[in-house]
């Protein structure tokens, strides 16, 4: 993926959470719901995500410098961590104090429908958001599962908008419930079940997000796809085999690759540079994103006679 890979899906979602932040706290101010209040701080969370996701691409393109002689590439991941992190606070740890309070404390709601009319719209809205991010994925996830693509993709952004908007849909979805409930029931408390439901659901989905992020932020290298295709591609031509490598992102879009590779005996120096140039021009050809391919030349002495 490119650079500003997402960057449909993060508008999408940026505008329909920024839409649906206003109506939810409108519906709070009217109808009293702790689910909507949950949901209003949820959608004020994602609308800045959104907006910390926006920066974190833009940030990145900055020019390697001398203090940063492989780029800002992580900015991204950075970035992603932060809005991990937002979810869990104000989105997850505010839900769940507010359904603690109001199961301690109920309260009866005013003008229900209010709420549920805005749910539903919201809901519409948030569908629209996750299509996106479903459409924009499946342009780069290729036959891998959806788990497996959250796991193993090394662009923080679009699993990021995945797993907000799956947030956001299913907790629009339990507190809708929760209104629901707390209607027909007369009794308020199912409108406190269905903000720790959301409380609880944000904070699953923001632990997963921690986990992914601090994964990239410490250092991930190449898929197992991606390292069988380096493997097979340097060790061609001159190159016998690969000795040993080490592989790591430095970015979502810039893989750094290094190898010890032993070379066929007898080559003269051209020969030699000849080989390792080649050598990286079959990796880029394969792995676009390596653009960073240091290659040491050795002889491979697990052949060589004692």
């Amino acid at each position: 993926m490119s650079a500003g890979g997402g960057t449909k899906a993060i508008i999408a979602a940026l505008l329909a959470n920024a839409g649906i932040a206003v109506a939810k706290f409108v519906g709070f101010l009217i109808t009293g719901s702790s689910s909507m209040l949950a949901e209003s701080v949820h959608s004020v969370a994602d609308t800045s995500n959104q907006g910390l996701l926006l920066l974190g691409q833009k940030t990145a393109r900055r020019k390697a410098s001398v203090a940063h002689p492989f780029g800002y590439g992580r900015d991204r991941y950075f970035y992603s961590f932060i809005v991990a992190l937002m979810l869990f606070t104000l989105g997850s740890a505010f839900a769940l104090y507010e359904g603690i309070h109001k199961v301690q404390h109920p309260e009866a709601l005013t003008s229900p429908i209010v709420a549920v009319i805005i749910l539903v719209v919201a809901i519409g809205l948030e569908t629209y958001s996750f299509r996106t991010a479903i459409v924009e994925s499946r342009l780069v996830k290729g036959d891998a599962t959806w788990w497996q693509f959250i796991r193993q993709s090394r662009t923080p952004e679009l699993p990021v908008v995945l797993l907000e908007d799956a947030g956001a849909l299913f907790g629009l979805i339990f507190a809708l419930i929760g209104v629901g409930l707390a209607t027909v029931t007369g009794d308020p408390v199912w409108d406190a079940v269905g903000t720790l439901m959301i409380g609880v659901l944000l904070g699953v989905i923001a632990i997963i997000l921690i986990i992914e992020m601090k994964s990239l932020l410490i250092g991930e290298g190449a898929t197992p796809r991606e390292l069988d295709t380096i493997l097979d591609e340097i060790a061609a031509g001159r190159i016998e085999r690969v000795i040993h490598i080490k592989t790591q992102y430095m970015g979502p879009d810039e893989l750094l690759v290094a190898a010890k590779v032993a070379l066929t005996s007898g080559l003269s120096v051209e020969e030699v540079a000849q080989a390792i140039d080649d050598a990286e021009q079959r990796v880029r050809g394969k792995v676009p994103a390596a653009r960073l391919i240091y290659l040491e030349p050795d002889l491979d002495r697990s052949t060589t006679p004692a």
